[in-house]
């Protein structure tokens, strides 16, 4: 790869969007992480900026679509896992939601082409499941539906075989390709891993590093699981020293995020009395990597759920080394990569996020000091303890109502409206509910979360009418007719 430039001198820097799947906040070792080495992200961090509180949604399809719209899943309204499955007998009704993402969305890539930018992705799409796409890649014949020039094909299937490696160096690969091949003006590149999402397979000679530390087969910190954020690191050194050779780096700004957070279930659900017959023993009884000190992990509302690592860099403009613990989220991003790109929406795109750029340079911005960050998820999923639920945080106060039905921390399912308040800056694992004592915090908050559900034209779940205690807990991928196509 011959180092050029850009022919022509330009404001617009490129976008280098790295999305991972399913890895926590404490996978790397700037956000803690004690098991796996990752020098080349911590760099990453330490020329950029590091986000201590960036949210996201607790699962895979939601995060994507909130990351291409710029919209809270309140709006877009995929807030469920596609394609469709769900719990039609449960107690608290589901609420329909979109299921395929529909080709008249305005997206962050097609914004950007607007404004004159090459763009391209590689990787998961788990947008559609139809013609334009699936889990595994978006169509390259679809790509220009999306705002995309170039959709990669998709990972072989041998590299998610035991001593694969799920694609990374495949995806980094044609990720490098398209920016050799679009060098002459600037570029916006969306890189979707599949790493680490299961089944977790890594390269053989990591997974012996790690047995030969002495990590097993066996969750937590399985030796291949370890490999496969080893994988990821690696993945992002060889980013970084091809944008070098290539003469990009300087003139890109690098995001970098995780879909929703790793997957910390430390019960074993089998052997727990139910409150009653019919209570769901959860399916998944899964532990990969420590998420503490957040609670849960992947599919929960609370922090381990939904609070992801984030880094942002452009070393030629912006601070390094900074820490920012204002609360931000992915419907940040599409505003912040207009405002780089000196190009904001001139159709009626809604926005539901801030520009970070004030933020990072400044260290502070007041318009983001106390402004709400919403989570919305009207729906079961029994893989994950998930039931219909919404959250509001301001500041460091963090409201979750659930609609109907909750787990518990012994993962007891409990049927009944209910609140939890934390104070998340003193008690980061959400142990101390503050219901109770601070009611009129309570109530503040709960005030907001409905103004902006009933903005957003989005019910609360009620009752569900065709309840079935024996089969409420039964999730079934065939859809009952009375529930409504979107």
């Amino acid at each position: 790869m011959a180092s050029i430039c850009r022919a022509e001198e330009t404001s617009q820097p490129n976008i280098l969007l790295i999305l991972t799947d399913d890895q926590g906040w404490t996978t790397l070792g700037c956000y803690g992480g004690k098991h796996v080495p990752t020098p080349h992200l911590d760099r990453l961090a330490e020329s950029g900026t590091r986000f201590t509180d960036a949210y996201v949604t607790s699962q895979c399809t939601p995060t994507r679509a909130t990351l291409l719209s710029g919209q809270y899943t309140a709006r877009h309204r995929m807030w469920h896992v596609i394609p469709w499955y769900g719990c039609p007998w449960a107690r608290v009704e589901e609420i329909s939601f979109v299921e395929q993402f529909p080709r008249d969305q305005p997206t962050i890539a097609a914004q950007l082409r607007q404004a004159g930018y090459a763009t391209g992705m590689a990787g998961k799409w788990h947008l559609n499941s139809g013609a334009d796409g699936n889990y595994n890649a978006l169509n390259p014949e679809s790509a220009a539906h999306f705002g995309f020039d170039f959709a990669a094909p998709a990972v072989p299937q041998k590299m998610f075989q035991p001593g694969g490696d799920r694609g990374v160096d495949y995806l980094t690969d044609q990720t490098l390709a398209f920016v050799e091949q679009n060098r002459e003006r600037p570029w916006f590149f969306y890189l979707s891993h599949h790493m680490i999402h299961g089944k977790v397979v890594a390269p053989r000679e990591l997974e012996e590093k790690y047995r030969q530390q002495g990590y097993g087969d066996e969750g937590p910190n399985r030796a291949v699981y370890l490999a496969g954020l080893e994988a990821i690191d690696r993945s992002i050194g060889k980013l970084i020293a091809g944008l070098k050779q290539l003469g990009e780096y300087e003139e890109t700004v690098i995001i970098y995020l995780s879909d929703n957070g790793g997957i910390d279930w430390r019960l074993d659900h089998r052997n727990l009395q139910q409150p009653h017959p019919h209570a769901p023993k959860l399916a998944v009884d899964i532990y990969e990597y420590d998420n503490a000190p957040l609670r849960a992990g992947k599919g929960s509302i609370y922090e381990g759920g939904v609070r992801v690592p984030l880094i942002i860099s452009w070393p030629k403009k912006w601070p390094a080394s900074q820490v920012i613990t204002t609360p931000v989220h992915a419907v940040d991003l599409a505003p912040t990569c207009f405002q780089l790109a000196g190009h904001m929406p001139t159709e009626s795109q809604t926005l539901d996020g801030f520009d970070l750029s004030e933020l990072i340079t400044k260290g502070a911005d007041p318009r983001l000091a106390d402004r709400p960050i919403y989570q919305y998820s009207p729906i079961y999923d029994l893989n994950w303890g998930l039931t219909p639920c919404a959250s509001i945080r301001v500041g460091d106060f963090k409201l979750i109502e659930f609609f109907g039905d909750r787990f518990d921390a012994s993962h007891q399912c409990v049927p009944g409206r209910w609140f939890e308040l934390y104070d998340l800056r003193q008690d980061i694992g959400e142990l101390n509910d503050l219901t109770e004592t601070m009611p009129a915090v309570r109530d503040k908050l709960l005030h907001q979360l409905r103004q902006w559900m009933q903005q957003n034209g989005v019910p609360a779940p009620g009752v569900n009418s065709h309840y079935e205690p024996a089969r409420a807990f039964e999730t079934t991928r065939d859809k009952p007719d009375w529930i409504t196509a979107r």
